[in-house]
This record gives C-alpha cells, sequence and structure tokens, in this order.
C-alpha cells in the first residue's frame, strides 16, 4: 500500500510539474558586469540630490521591497517602515504605487514591467521596447528590463528631486529626459567622472561608452544574477528530490484547485504575466498627471486606452511572497492574510476596507485615502472586478499560507557592498 501511494504521489506531481510548462530560463552571468551593476545599485549617485538609490525600495531586507504599502523617496531620511520625512527637504507625495519585488526579473518570461505594464516588449516599437518615452526612447538598452530599471531616475517622487534643486530635476521640470543634454547623460556623466567607475566599465564593457543604457544594462545583471530564485522547496518537491510538509500540500491542493489561485497565479513562477481587476482598494495619491485633481489609479488603462482595462494590474510572481508584504499595487494590506481573504470576496472586501490595514511612514498633510470618499470611484471598481468569490476556512487559509513558505528562496549571494565608488553613504550599511 505505501509504495502505490509513493507511486501515485510521484506520478501526480510529475504530472503537475509538467502542466507547469517549461523551467524558466535566465542569462548566463557575466560577472564583471554583475559586479559593476551590484555598485551602482546601492549608489545614490543615480539620484539627484544624491541621497536615493535603487536600494532603498528594492533593498534585501525587505525581500527586495521596502516594507512600507507607499515608498517616501526623494525627501525621506532611513529604511523601510521606519523611514520619516527629511525637514530640510519635504517629499511632495508618496510613491503612488508599492515598490514590488525583483525576484526572477532576469528570466526571460518577464517581458512586462511596472503595475501597468507600460513597459514591454512590443515588436512595433523602433527599438523593439515600448516604454513611456515612445519614439523618444534612447537606443542601447539590452532588455526591458534594462529599460525599466532606470525609469524611477525620472520620477521626482522617487530619485531625480523636485523643480530646481538640483541638474537631473532641472532637466526633467524642462522635459530634458533621452535627448543629448538631458537627464539621463548628465546622470552617466556624474558616473564616468568617478575613476573607479571608469576603470570598471573599461573592464567589463571594453570599447563602449559609459552611457544611461550601458548604466542599465549592467543593473539589470545584477539584478538577474542576485535575485534568482528558482531552487525553492518547491521547485524541489515537483522534480521529486523533496517532499511537502502535510499543511503545506493541503495548500498546494488549494492553491491549484478549489481556491483557483493558479488561473492567475499559474506556471513555475506563479503568474501569467496578465492584467487583472481585482477591486483592490486604492490609497496614497493615486497615478495622475500633476495637473490632475483626482486621486485614482486606473491601472492598466492608462496605458492601452481600452476600458476593459480599468483597474486592471499585472500579476505579480509569488516567489518569496512572503517576504515581500505589503500587497496589491498601492500596498493596501500589511499581510498574506489579509490579502488572500481580499481574494476570497473582493467587492466586499473593498466596502469594508480600514486604513489600518496599511503600513503608511507619517507624511504630514498627505490625503491617503481620498479615493475612497467617492462613491463613484468605489462603483467603478467594483464593476470592474473579475475575480469571482470563493469560500474558504480559516484552517485553509492557513494552509495556503503554508504552501506560499515553500516558494522562498531568497539565499544571498553578492550581498550589500561595503561601499561604492562615489563615496557616498550605502543604504541598509
Amino acid at each position: 500500500m505505501i509504495r502505490l501511494a509513493a507511486l501515485f504521489l510521484c506520478t501526480g506531481t510529475a504530472a503537475m510539474a509538467q502542466d507547469l510548462g517549461p523551467r524558466p530560463t535566465f542569462p548566463d552571468p557575466d560577472m564583471a558586469r554583475v559586479a559593476l551593476g551590484q555598485l551602482l545599485f546601492y549608489d545614490p549617485i543615480l539620484s539627484g540630490n544624491q541621497g536615493v538609490s535603487c536600494a532603498t525600495c528594492h533593498h534585501p531586507d525587505f525581500g527586495t521591497s521596502d516594507g512600507v504599502s507607499l515608498a517616501l523617496g526623494d525627501g525621506g531620511i532611513g529604511l523601510g517602515p521606519d523611514r520619516k520625512i527629511d525637514p530640510e527637504n519635504l517629499p511632495e507625495q508618496r510613491i503612488p504605487r508599492n515598490a514590488p519585488g525583483l525576484w526572477n526579473l532576469g528570466a526571460s518570461e518577464f517581458t512586462r514591467f511596472f503595475h501597468d505594464g507600460r513597459l514591454e516588449l512590443d515588436d512595433t516599437q523602433p527599438h523593439g521596447i515600448r516604454t513611456p518615452l515612445g519614439a523618444d526612447m534612447t537606443q542601447g538598452f539590452d532588455s526591458p528590463l534594462a529599460a525599466q530599471a532606470m525609469f524611477p531616475v525620472l520620477s521626482g517622487d522617487e530619485m531625480a528631486g523636485h523643480y530646481q534643486e538640483n541638474d537631473i530635476s532641472l532637466a526633467v521640470r524642462q522635459g530634458l529626459l533621452a535627448q543629448p543634454g538631458g537627464a539621463w547623460d548628465r546622470i552617466a556623466a556624474r558616473v564616468e567622472a568617478i575613476p573607479a567607475y571608469r576603470d570598471g566599465f573599461s573592464q567589463a564593457l571594453p570599447g563602449e561608452d559609459i552611457t544611461f543604457a550601458t548604466i542599465a544594462n549592467v543593473i539589470a545583471d545584477f539584478i538577474a544574477f542576485e535575485w534568482r530564485a528558482d531552487n525553492a522547496l518547491f521547485d524541489r518537491a515537483m522534480q521529486g528530490d523533496a517532499t511537502l510538509p502535510p499543511a503545506a500540500q493541503a495548500g498546494q491542493d488549494l492553491f491549484y484547485g478549489k481556491a483557483g489561485c493558479s488561473t492567475c497565479h499559474a506556471g513555475w513562477l506563479q503568474t501569467d504575466h496578465d492584467f487583472h481587476a481585482i477591486a483592490m482598494p486604492q490609497i496614497g495619491p493615486g497615478k495622475s498627471a500633476r495637473f490632475e485633481t483626482h486621486a485614482r489609479d486606473d491601472g492598466r488603462l492608462r496605458v492601452t486606452g481600452n476600458p476593459d482595462d480599468a483597474f486592471a494590474f499585472r500579476t505579480p510572481s509569488l516567489r518569496n511572497v512572503t517576504l515581500t508584504a505589503p500587497y496589491g499595487h498601492d500596498g493596501a494590506y500589511a499581510t498574506l492574510d489579509g490579502v488572500i481573504r481580499h481574494h476570497l470576496d473582493p467587492v466586499a472586501a473593498l466596502k469594508s476596507y480600514s486604513p489600518q490595514q496599511a503600513v503608511l511612514p507619517n507624511l504630514p498633510g498627505a490625503s491617503d485615502l481620498r479615493i475612497l470618499s467617492s462613491p463613484a470611484d468605489v462603483e467603478a471598481i467594483t464593476d470592474a472586478s473579475d475575480l469571482t468569490p470563493v469560500s474558504l476556512t480559516d484552517p485553509e487559509i492557513d494552509a495556503l499560507i503554508a504552501f506560499l513558505k515553500t516558494l522562498e528562496d531568497d539565499t544571498p549571494r553578492l550581498g550589500i557592498p561595503a561601499q561604492v565608488p562615489s563615496g557616498l553613504p550605502v543604504v541598509g550599511r
């Protein structure tokens, strides 16, 4: 009987592994480029006021996110939930969307980036990548991962700073971005002025100039290497090299069965790379232009103009999801339990949402729940939701969380550098 049961389990696991499709593929790392990208990822030299690095909002201590619902970028001091405003440089507003984790973004199947997919592979575009800059996008990016890695430096709230605080923010304010002498050129000139970076680029990319694109390319190489996470207990179990604990196995059965999670969280990395409206509560300033007065985030609609894409956001991969709280495109839920319960009945969860479920560092004068005060907006989000309610017991939710823990694989690789060539403070050190 035991042998028959073991054979059945093995056969079932093999069938499930086959249903997941081909294993993700990753580029072979060039360690000279990876090491250079590591330094630039942690170096505040890329930000306008030289106080924010990529790691400020994507730090390994917080699962490559930042532990808060909506971050304070330029104008903040500190890291994660302890980050506070700088009284000498007050932020204008919170960053309108949650900082997503960076796990497995080097896998070839990741072709869409940002919560709304506004940067993605697109053969119809002049350089094969659709970006918010359209035809004005500069050339030389090796991948969409590289292209997206550097857009935060153009955001005043994230890295650039505001108005005339520095030469980068001034260029952004004037609309000089990818043009000669624009913000990207000015950042590249900063990097090129540092001897250690000049030497690093000459060794890692011989014969290539230090441009914004080459900076982005090596940062992408670092991200792809540093946060590859495809050897979790789940992976080993699917390949027949391990077994899941009973609670996790029960959770996996629910995930791929009754709970219906795999409808969207599909494949080896638990994402269909598509966009779905799930009536997520909207907090914070919203994704709006400076001249707009609403605090709404229309999601994918802002990219495509298609009304069917209203309030739809990209399905996140669930790798290391237990480490990347808060959850949702705006971090509306601080816990996995909270966001799972939202999925069970999104409309009811939206209407009963409490801001205590978010993690929001204090920003005096901020209005963080403006959208929920508009019945019309709440109704629009409700009408757009495409999730069917599901009934799960508390023990079943616990089992799902036990399964999600088997997706953890955060083995450190290079880690945080002790110092960076600019001499500026390293975030988290």
